[in-house]
């Protein structure tokens, strides 16, 4: 059994219905433990501690009356920076937006508060959600914490690291880019990143934004499976306006066993080479299936071209960011892109190209797209889930040099682009896929590796019941040394 910082918040709901803690206690017990440690993280970088206590005395009273608010009644809880909460700033990391202080929560925020839980804080992000660590000018940089020297991910990087070091009860975070799979996978915690439009994003925008972006979800991050599907269960569902006309009715999973399992299995591909270390622990985990009798293959594949697939989600995910441009960004990017070479498909002329495309050309790329989801839905016919990895990497070294596009990372030895690994985001994503991250094991340097379930469109909850699986058979959370007391 884990230590009481790190059992699952269901575990911690149990606790406190059963009045082995309080909720206040509870609470206490996790901002002592963010005054220890955040300091060498810089996981949580803001609070309401204020409201945060009144809250938490208002869960024992009820408690005490035998009211029970929901299934978090009284769970202390951070979410990412990018989430609107009355009483903290939502800046995604703009020093223009230090001081922006939203009038009311977002949906998801008050979902979790019905929901019963105690929000404290929130978690550091990168500049506009944009990277694979949590750095920006107003919090400065989160540290992984296997290792202070290298990145927790992102772009809820701070979710996932405050997680990790045991600072909070549970975590939520948005994805597009890998921003939940990225940091699980790194900080050796669970994520899951919904299918594409099934839990409604409002209030995780930048200021005036209402509409819901291609590609991008918001979704939980947890130290158990148990919890993922009881955040999912939180967040998941018509908003008001979508609720006067349709129900979300997820599928439960047709699978109880490993054994019953018909998985695939996807190491690497050639446009994103995986690291031999992350590609060990994946094949330990198909070898342990097929000791579980489970069917597993290791070429089975939806009749996709990759190197196609990773273009269009290049293409759509730079067009589904392309609004943030001011109209001067606009024409210079615009200028780049008419002055590139018909040959050149480096990531920085797909991004230039995909920022300034016309509407003509987004139809094409989401043809393309609908043509790949539906290969995706005959490949599910046969297989229940893929097994893939959710980077090329375990965490990287900080590097804060350049832009994004400009940096690399270390795989097999040899220095390859950063953003290569956007493939292993984009291969479920772009399709609109939901896709699980569980602990997988370690490194031998002892950084921690996650596996990547996709599974069907709405098949959110086979993905979670498979990541339970895993962690009571094969491998659970594990507390980074250093962080126990």
């Amino acid at each position: 059994m884990l230590t009481l910082p790190f059992r699952s918040a269901r575990q911690l709901a149990s606790d406190l219905r059963r009045r082995k803690i309080g909720a206040l206690e509870l609470l206490e017990l996790y901002l002592a433990r963010v005054e220890r440690y955040n300091p060498r993280l810089n996981a949580i970088i803001a609070t309401d501690l204020d409201a945060a206590r009144k809250r938490a005395r208002a869960a024992d009273r009820a408690l005490a009356r035998g009211e029970v608010w929901g299934p978090l009644h009284g769970v202390p809880m951070t979410i990412k920076e990018s989430f609107d909460v009355v009483g903290m700033p939502t800046t995604w990391g703009l020093p223009e937006l230090k001081d922006n202080y939203p009038p009311r929560n977002a949906l998801a925020v008050d979902r979790f508060l019905a929901a019963g839980v105690v929000l404290f804080g929130k978690t550091n992000v990168p500049l506009y959600l944009a990277d694979w660590q949590s750095y920006n000018a107003i919090y400065g940089t989160t540290n992984n914490p296997w290792d202070l020297a290298r990145v927790p991910g992102g772009s809820s990087g701070g979710s996932a690291a405050a997680l990790a070091a045991g600072l909070t009860g549970l975590e939520a975070g948005s994805d597009i880019g890998a921003s939940i799979r990225n940091p699980a996978h790194y900080c050796g915690v669970f994520g899951h990143k919904p299918t594409y439009g099934i839990a409604p994003p409002r209030g995780q925008a930048l200021p005036g934004r209402v509409a819901a972006g291609d590609i991008s979800v918001i979704g939980p991050l947890a130290r158990s499976a148990d919890d993922l599907a009881l955040a999912l269960g939180v967040m998941a569902g018509a908003d008001a306006i979508d609720g006067a006309g349709w129900r979300l009715a997820l599928p439960a999973p047709r699978r109880t066993t490993l054994r019953e399992h018909r998985v695939a299995v996807m190491l690497t591909d050639p446009c994103s080479e995986v690291d031999r270390e992350v590609q060990d622990r994946l094949q330990a985990l198909a070898d342990f299936l097929g000791r579980k009798r489970a069917r597993v293959s290791d070429h089975a594949r939806p009749a996709v071209d990759t190197a196609e697939a990773n273009r269009v989600y290049v293409h759509l995910l730079r067009a589904a960011t392309s609004g943030r441009q001011t109209p001067e960004e606009f024409q210079k990017n615009l200028e780049t892109a008419r002055g590139l070479a018909p040959a050149d498909e480096s990531y920085f002329a797909r991004m230039a190209r995909a920022n300034t495309m016309s509407h003509r050309d987004w139809l094409a790329w989401n043809e393309t797209r609908h043509r790949m989801r539906l290969a995706w839905a005959e490949f599910f016919r046969k297989w229940d889930l893929l097994l893939c990895p959710a980077a090329a990497s375990a965490a990287f070294p900080h590097d804060h040099a350049g832009e994004r596009y400009e940096r690399t990372i270390r795989v097999n030895g040899k220095d390859v682009p950063t953003t290569d690994q956007l493939f292993w985001a984009g291969l479920p994503g772009m399709a609109y896929l939901p896709s699980t991250v569980a602990p997988c094991g370690f490194t031998p340097g002892g950084l921690p590796v996650g596996v990547q379930i996709v599974g069907p469109q709405y098949g959110d909850r086979a993905c979670i019941a498979f990541a339970r699986l895993l962690e009571r058979e094969f491998q659970g959370f594990v507390a980074p040394p250093g962080y126990e007391a």
